[in-house]
């Protein structure tokens, strides 16, 4: 394998992993806050004991999240300095307001909030859970902002033979920024929903502190129902953006090669991409995709066929990745809707119950499924119709990479064991070990 396939593995490998933990941290954060907030309203020790259980359940995956997240930035300069240099200018100076305005408040403010039990009042306590939470999403934010000028490069200039920011509140403002930030957040706060359904589920099944987790269900219910239909409408805006702003993604996701008015949508196809054709597709609804698309029924949509073979997406992952992210979606509102109407039944439910601690994987592996439509759909560029993939990485052995990549994984593989061992074992033992 060559030096920049060796990167692109080493730089998934590390991102994906990362994003195991960062999802639940930026929704229980909230989930937090809420129950910390409901004690010092109620002054209910119930809600006390909430805050803790939940409270460490966040504490672990923030210390995950951190220690696997420093490593990438440091890939921008050891495996893929090109890309830094050319573009250096504008996503280096998003990265520094993450580091300095968020990640550096919630870091602080944590350690306040673990050690501040019996130094601050109830209610500052509680405020700094808030900001700790905020601080969670605010650094979200600016990654976001980063990846999506990645996307649909705005607000610069080509000078000296790189790009140089001229518009900052272009680059902040944009409707792909926007939309990836409620895409991305919204699905945190889906799996968040999830895992605190599936964890307070098993313990329901088991008879164990019913009030206390049916309490953690039905708040949970309600966070992940909401995000759920949010992520569900902000759908529709966000396939409206991306045929207009990446139209080869858009084929790609649908396994489109021909540019077809009417265009259907079909529940599954298993693309050829040699041959330029699908070799199976199945179940076809004939004109949805040219009514998610563009919003008419009767409208063009262009096929893969219009673009040069070396500027399509790798067509198979990016289509099958889609369509899973899709169905995972569609089963996840159809069983917070079933949940929500049996909220009250709960110890009356247990088949409901079961399918809640089965799930608790799905909407991980929805979040990487939608990582890799996003990231693969925009290939062959790392910087949309600016820079290509291959043109960005470092000047560097491929021993050298395979070496780090090979460390990445066995490193991260025993980070990822404890890091699981550690909140299995918290979940396990319920808010007596809390």
């Amino acid at each position: 394998m060559d030096v920049v396939l060796l990167s692109r593995l080493q730089f998934a490998a590390a991102t994906m992993f990362h994003f195991l933990f960062v999802p639940l941290t930026l929704g229980l954060g909230w989930l937090v806050a809420y129950m910390e907030t409901r004690y010092v309203r109620t002054g209910d020790g119930t809600y006390l004991r909430m805050t803790r259980f939940w409270g460490k359940l966040f504490l672990i995956n923030f210390a995950l999240g951190v220690v696997t997240g420093i490593t990438l930035e440091f890939q921008f300069g050891t495996n893929w300095s090109r890309y830094s240099a050319y573009v250096g200018d504008i996503f280096g100076s998003l990265l520094a307001i993450e580091a300095t305005a968020a990640f550096f408040l919630e870091s602080i403010l944590i350690g306040v909030w673990i050690f501040g039990w019996r130094k601050l009042s109830a209610k500052a306590h509680a405020t700094v859970m808030w900001l700790v939470a905020f601080g969670s999403n605010l650094s979200a934010v600016w990654i976001l902002i980063a990846n999506s000028w990645m996307q649909h490069p705005v607000g610069f200039t080509l000078r000296n033979g790189r790009a140089e920011l001229t518009d900052f509140f272009a680059v902040v403002t944009q409707e792909f920024a926007l939309l990836q930030i409620i895409h991305v957040l919204g699905a945190a706060f889906v799996l968040t929903g999830f895992v605190v359904m599936g964890v307070s589920a098993y313990h329901l099944l088991r008879r164990r502190h019913v009030e206390f987790f049916s309490r953690s269900l039905r708040i949970g219910l309600v966070f992940g129902l909401v995000a759920t239909l949010v992520v569900t409408v902000e759908g529709d805006r966000h396939a409206v953006d991306v045929a207009a702003q990446q139209p080869a993604k858009m084929a790609a996701m649908e396994s489109l090669w021909e540019t077809t008015r009417r265009a259907p949508v079909y529940l599954f196809t298993l693309p050829d991409e040699e041959n330029e054709r699908n070799r199976v597709e199945l179940l076809p609804i004939p004109g949805l995709l040219s009514l998610l698309a563009h919003h008419d029924v009767n409208a063009p949509v262009q096929g893969l066929k219009d673009f040069p073979r070396d500027e399509r997406p790798p067509v198979l992952l990016t289509s099958l990745a889609f369509k899973g992210m899709v169905a995972l979606g569609a089963y996840f509102l159809a069983l917070m809707l079933y949940a929500f109407f049996r909220r009250r039944k709960l110890l009356e439910s247990p088949l409901l119950l079961r399918l809640l601690v089965l799930s608790i994987p799905l909407p991980y592996i929805a979040i990487q499924l939608g990582w890799l439509v996003t990231e693969v759909g925009r290939q062959p560029w790392i910087v949309y119709g600016l820079v290509r993939t291959g043109e960005a990485a470092s000047p560097v052995a491929a021993s050298q990479v395979a070496t780090t990549l090979a460390g990445f994984v066995a490193v991260y593989g025993l980070l990822g064991l404890a890091g699981f061992w550690a909140a299995l074992r918290h979940v396990r033992q319920g808010p007596s070990g809390a």
